[in-house]
């Protein structure tokens, strides 16, 4: 899959200040976000953050309620019949007919684009090559994805968005979705990633932006986000971490499971006291996580961890 060349040096997708209102409810409040060609975005929030808001308002279905929206350096509404083309867009509902098969539903899709994708060979990337008799009413949930997942693709997308593209999907298919979402941004097409599987994004994404309430509260590569002040480490047993305290002159925390969080950087004169400190208590440090956390402590801390009701219930 390769994206046509472009002329412009501008990212492919530029959303600056971005309000959408639905009533009296703010759903996207001064949003700010930049995907590169060969780059792929994780815009990750609760439900309710304004993730499909914002998707919808990229892809030219909404109009903008205040700020700018720029795809391929085009407005999606005013130059829709430019950037429509261009798009590949995986969204949770597809509208696929009931009765229709695989191949159909692909191979229609494809007739619409100049140079699409071979429909047999995306059939079997996706897995669904031992579907092609089945309707759509009677695939699998993680099949279903799986096509839209193809009919996002087949037009040789230049920009992507791909609405939680592993959902439902076994092991083995989630990790061959994976690699066709990994080789959209080798071959120069900007993927924009929704997903609450957060060891995804961690994953496929080159940067993420954390939303809540329709406001970026996090943005940066994964790495940039999961660095930390804070030095972590494990026991092979429960620690007095009150007398720990003490003995450090910083504070100690029981994250539970033997876990633990000192709130200090890591430096040899901490990482040598803390070990003497469990030798003389006769406890075995088993591992030490010296200044990183995981992306999804990262999301729950800046978010409070709400499962907020999603945007579509607002409408």
């Amino acid at each position: 899959m390769s994206a046509a060349t472009r002329t412009s040096a501008a990212p492919a997708i530029e959303v600056s200040g971005l309000v959408m209102r639905y009533g009296d409810h703010v759903a996207v409040d001064g949003l700010d976000l930049a995907v590169e060609a060969g780059r792929t975005l994780a815009l990750l929030g609760p439900n309710g953050a304004g993730k499909t808001t914002t998707v919808e308002t990229c892809v030219g279905l909404r109009r903008p309620h205040a700020g700018r929206v720029r795809v391929l350096g085009r407005d999606p509404v005013a130059d829709g019949s430019f950037v429509r083309p261009r798009l590949g867009v995986m969204l949770q509902e597809q509208g696929v007919y009931p009765q229709a098969r695989p191949r159909e539903v692909l191979a229609t899709q494809a007739a619409l684009f100049t140079d699409p994708l071979d429909v047999d060979d995306l059939l079997d990337r996706t897995g669904l090559d031992g579907s092609l008799g089945t309707r759509f009413r009677d695939l699998s949930g993680g099949q279903q994805q799986r096509l839209a997942l193809a009919l996002a693709l087949v037009g040789r997308p230049e920009v992507a968005f791909l609405d939680e593209p592993t959902a439902g999907l076994d092991p083995a298919a989630r990790r061959s979705t994976w690699e066709l979402v990994d080789g959209l941004a080798h071959d120069g097409v900007a993927v924009v990633l929704t997903t609450h599987l957060l060891d995804e994004a961690e994953v496929l994404a080159d940067d993420v932006v954390i939303i809540d309430r329709g406001r970026v509260v996090a943005a940066g590569t994964p790495s940039d986000l999961a660095r930390s002040d804070d030095t972590v480490f494990t026991t092979d047993r429960v620690v007095d971490t009150a007398a720990l305290t003490a003995r450090l002159g910083v504070d100690v925390r029981d994250r539970g499971h033997l876990d633990h969080r000192i709130a200090a950087p890591p430096s040899p004169g901490l990482v040598a006291a803390l070990a003497a400190a469990l030798a003389e208590a006769d406890v075995t440090l088993t591992s030490l996580n010296a200044g990183r956390r995981g992306l999804e402590e990262v999301f729950l801390r800046l978010t409070g961890g709400t499962g907020l009701v999603d945007e579509q219930e607002r409408r």
